[in-house]
């Protein structure tokens, strides 16, 4: 097992929030794009226009190079989520490749038909554990949308799953290094319109990204109300720009770890893609805020990986 050396000891690294940016993935942005869709080779032009290395089309060799990646840098294993709707066999494909090292995500858009279906097959058949919503890119309310609840309903039955539900300031960095219009109602994204369903499907885990992306109160008010809901440390966390009175990362860790304890709050750095690879900055910026702020070395054991290991039954 990889372990990393930290202030807080050789730690288990297991990123809780990574993007398996499939061939797939680009296949599907290069046919919303104008310039792109009749190009025969428009997967080359994409990676011309973004400088970023396209991915081979086995999702499995794909899955190889991420491995080789978390192992330059000493982590363990990453949840690695499938980018676009439709997108599951990429991601499955790669955990069943590396099944001690990827746990499978993938996006999910409940307002098609089908949505249960779809959504119980993602767990049963193609093993994959956390459905990510994005209420305000697909335009839903996380209170009256059927699909939604029939998500938290297969994932209170199934242990070792949960919820992801992509809170607060969304912004999709590609699609703007596309020219592709972001069309968000960001009215949608709010954490504490999941606190009926929270509330209701007790065994549901529900998981909030990026500290609530810019509504981090709203966030910890969810989490103090709902111990079946975790939140990710991932990105750069440029939100914190948003906040009415300046804070920085060590004060969002500590007061995280006074409303939601280190056993919820689950370490990520929103990796994606290649030529950059896994964000060893994140990691390092994050190490040096628990330090700062005296955290306990079981914080951060739990943090840093413990903690989603555990929510996904990935022990």
């Amino acid at each position: 097992m990889l372990k990393k050396t930290t202030p807080f000891g050789d730690l288990e690294i297991f990123d809780a929030h990574a993007h398996f940016f499939s061939h797939k993935f680009f296949e599907t942005l290069a046919g919303q794009s104008p310039q792109l869709g009749r190009e025969p080779n428009a997967i080359e032009r994409l990676g011309a226009m973004t400088g970023w290395t396209m991915p081979p089309r086995d999702p499995s060799e794909l899955a190889a190079i991420w491995a080789s990646e978390l192992d330059r840098h000493g982590v363990s294993g990453a949840l690695m989520i499938a980018s676009v709707p439709g997108d599951e066999e990429s991601v499955s494909s790669a955990a069943a490749a590396f099944p001690d090292r990827i746990a499978g995500a993938f996006m999910f858009d409940p307002t098609k038909p089908d949505a249960e279906s779809r959504a119980r097959r993602a767990f049963d058949d193609l093993g994959l554990r956390v459905v990510c919503l994005f209420p305000a890119m697909h335009h839903y309310s996380m209170t009256e949308n059927e699909g939604v609840r029939a998500v938290a309903a297969l994932a209170n039955e199934r242990a070792g799953t949960a919820v992801f539900v992509h809170c607060g300031a969304l912004s999709v960095g590609v699609r703007k290094k596309l020219g592709l219009p972001s069309l968000f109602d960001m009215r949608r994204s709010n954490p504490l319109e999941i606190y009926r369903l929270a509330a209701e499907f007790s065994k549901t885990k529900f998981i909030i990204p990026h500290f609530g992306a810019g509504m981090f109160r709203e966030t910890m008010m969810l989490a103090d109300l709902c111990p079946n809901v975790y939140v990710d440390t991932s990105s750069t966390n440029k939100w914190m720009k948003y906040e009415a009175a300046p804070v920085d990362l060590p004060t969002v860790f500590k007061r995280a770890l006074d409303v939601v304890g280190g056993d919820r709050l689950l370490f990520g750095t929103d990796s994606s893609f290649f030529p950059r690879g896994w964000v060893a900055s994140l990691f390092d910026a994050q190490i040096d805020a628990l330090s700062r702020i005296g955290a306990s070395e079981e914080q951060a054991r739990a943090i840093f990986g413990g903690s989603v290991r555990r929510l996904l039954n990935f022990e």
